[in-house]
């Protein structure tokens, strides 16, 4: 059985039942993120939403350590490469694309944000994924407001379990994200992208409130089965 595992802010670890793991939007400088987990030595996919610094500033860093193969916009992986990623462990697609990396399909979908990485430069569009893993399709929206499009990823995709952003501010809240998981077909949701300073004031709760989804309200460093 796969599973998933929040590890603060907008990071996740999501392990299959053969053994595979991918991280997404690994932050280690969070001040959410375990610190229990902070020495990584294995994952297969690195998976990157946009280049902001709490989502990419360390994906080189654990891909020189691991050898795992990097993943997003195409933009970014250009601006990756140019940072030392190795070509060979870099793939960069676009919006309704799909690559298969070592058994695990990723599907690019769109998102409204902003983007640049670390150092200012044009790292491409936000987006976000969607993983076929085991007999799940997880949706990991990035950082993203609510858009009318979610319908499609609905229709297209059919997701089992929702990641979102609620924690307001900087992307959607527990309102928006309550209407996301409506155009999304009200799939289980695994919340992200909150707690991690006052500002982000959403909260599973919240979204709880709103919703006839299953929210699922983890901690930094808590495992759910999928």
């Amino acid at each position: 059985m796969a599973s998933l595992t929040w590890l603060g802010h907008a990071s996740f670890q999501l392990d299959t039942s053969d053994g595979k793991r991918v991280l997404v939007d690994p932050w280690l400088g969070g001040p959410t993120f375990p610190n229990a987990e902070k020495k990584i030595d294995r994952t297969d996919v690195i998976a990157i939403t946009h280049g902001h610094f709490d989502h990419s500033a360390d994906a080189v860093e654990i891909q020189k350590e691991t050898g795992a193969t990097l993943i997003g916009m195409v933009e970014l992986i250009g601006w990756f490469v140019s940072q030392g990623a190795p070509d060979d462990k870099a793939i960069g697609f676009n919006k309704g694309g799909t690559v298969e990396v070592d058994g695990l399909r990723f599907t690019m979908t769109n998102a409204f944000h902003s983007s640049s990485a670390p150092d200012g430069s044009y790292t491409g569009e936000p987006a976000g994924f969607v993983v076929e893993v085991d007999d799940q399709r997880i949706y990991f929206a990035g950082d993203t407001t609510v858009f009318g499009d979610m319908s499609l990823i609905e229709r297209l995709y059919k997701p089992t379990v929702a990641v979102l952003p609620i924690g307001d501010h900087f992307t959607m809240g527990p309102r928006e994200a309550a209407v996301a998981l409506e155009l999304l077909g009200n799939p289980r949701c695994v919340p992200g992208h909150w707690g991690t300073f006052g500002l982000l004031t959403g909260t599973p709760d919240a979204l709880a409130r709103l919703t006839s989804s299953q929210v699922d309200r983890l901690e930094p460093g808590d495992t759910v089965e999928l």
